[in-house]
């Protein structure tokens, strides 16, 4: 059974039931989740061949009466389509999508992947010179939808499947061994590749482009932000004394601390997460650009595996990422990760062992033992402070209160 990976329910467009582009003879054919030929009883015998034009491979090579042909690869390949009625050679196409309209999906709802992947289907576009629609969550549309003018954002209620001819649903498929989905085990690949490598690009991670926010720095004084909550347990920092001595820390060198979580509490059962103590609560179901403009201002940001971890990469915000269930191949580069190599580390990039996101407690190592979520649990607070100490705002500010030197805010806010 192939599955994708979603921390909410999936919100996709529908796959036209025929395919949308017109040949001779009735025939019709697109490449909407793959390459796609149908072929009308007409008293013919067709012949369809379909091939990788980049690699050389035939794919398919058969005879029918009339049916459907459609490839077992649904992600990006440059098909090439030959058709023969009765002997005869009618039709050949080769995957052309520039001046056309190309449909890619991004139907998850978690804002990681939106942030990691929106960049491949702008770079889509510049590649193949098409006209892309990408089709995301509506909450994600302002923070996009301003700076990217040549791209149509919209959310999946308002596409028109039947216009386009070729679409790509970019998302993580487990349990997808013959690779029908995607080219590469996501697990093996990191997040931010996947999209890439699905949509027949070179996996160079980049930026997204954010929509403004306001210049009027949220506070006066120098603050970092904190986002301590997660959707699994496993993601969380569950070292007891982790936040505690890193705010104390922070505080001592002048800084406020600003947490934008979503959630003040969250968890299940009898374990409960509470924001730490004594930090600035900015929680609640706010707008991703009242977070998006704390963090431009901020000196840096100390996060999980977690959206609001690669919002802040997005924003230019210095990273600290405090990861142990994650490889640090996953995530977007930063010089400020944390990962205890000395715990037991990196199941989610085990291909070995699928992530269930229904699973709260997902330890799949060591569930139930005395070692369960030892993989942040002993990434201690002296590995964080090291860390932070190495980013440039922290260590200039520290220089600063070595020479009674108060720290400007504008200083703070790289």
């Amino acid at each position: 059974m192939i599955g994708t990976r979603a921390a909410t329910p999936l919100e996709e467009a529908d796959v036209p039931a025929l395919p949308t582009q017109f040949g001779p003879l009735g025939l019709r054919y697109d490449f909407n989740d793959g390459c796609r030929v149908l072929l009308p009883d007409a008293g013919r015998t067709w012949r369809v061949r379909l091939r990788d034009l980049d690699t050389g491979n035939v794919l398919y090579d058969g005879t029918l009466a009339a049916g459907l042909v459609r490839s077992s690869k649904r992600y990006f390949v440059r098909f090439g389509i030959d058709v023969w009625a009765d002997g005869e050679a009618v039709f050949s196409h080769a995957y052309d999508a520039a001046g056309r309209a190309v449909l890619v999906q991004l139907p998850a709802g978690t804002l990681g992947d939106t942030l990691a992947w929106f960049p491949a289907a702008e770079r889509f576009r510049r590649r193949h010179r098409c006209a892309v629609t990408v089709s995301i969550r509506a909450r994600f549309l302002p923070l996009f939808a301003p700076v990217y003018p040549e791209l149509a954002c919209v959310t999946a209620a308002a596409v028109d499947p039947d216009r386009y001819y070729a679409t790509y649903r970019v998302m993580l498929y487990y349990g997808d061994t013959e690779h029908v989905h995607q080219p590469f085990d996501y697990q093996l690949i990191g997040l931010a590749d996947a999209a890439f490598y699905l949509l027949g690009l070179d996996p160079v991670a980049e930026r997204p482009l954010l929509a403004p926010t306001a210049e009027v720095r949220p506070m006066a004084e120098p603050y970092v932000v904190i986002a301590t909550q997660s959707t699994a347990q496993c993601k969380y920092w569950n070292n007891p004394y982790g936040w505690r001595e890193v705010i104390a820390m922070l505080q001592a060198a002048g800084y406020g601390v600003v947490c934008i979580d979503q959630k003040a509490v969250h968890g299940q059962d009898l374990t409960w997460n509470h924001i730490p103590h004594g930090v600035q609560d900015e929680t609640g179901d706010r707008p991703l650009l009242e977070r998006l403009h704390w963090l431009r201002h901020a000196a840096f940001f100390i996060g999980l595996s977690s959206g609001l971890s690669w919002l802040a990469w997005a924003a230019g915000t210095p990273v600290v990422l405090i990861s142990g269930f994650t490889h640090p191949l996953n995530e977007f580069a930063t010089p400020y990760r944390v990962i205890n190599t000395h715990a037991c580390n990196s199941c989610w990039n085990d291909i070995r062992l699928p992530f269930d996101h229904r699973d709260y407690f997902f330890c799949p190592r060591h569930k139930g033992t005395a070692r369960q979520f030892e993989c942040t649990r002993l990434i201690t607070p002296a590995q964080v402070i090291a860390a932070i100490r190495r980013v440039p705002s922290f260590a200039l500010a520290a220089q600063g209160a070595a020479d009674g030197v108060v720290p400007e805010p504008g200083v703070a806010g790289a």
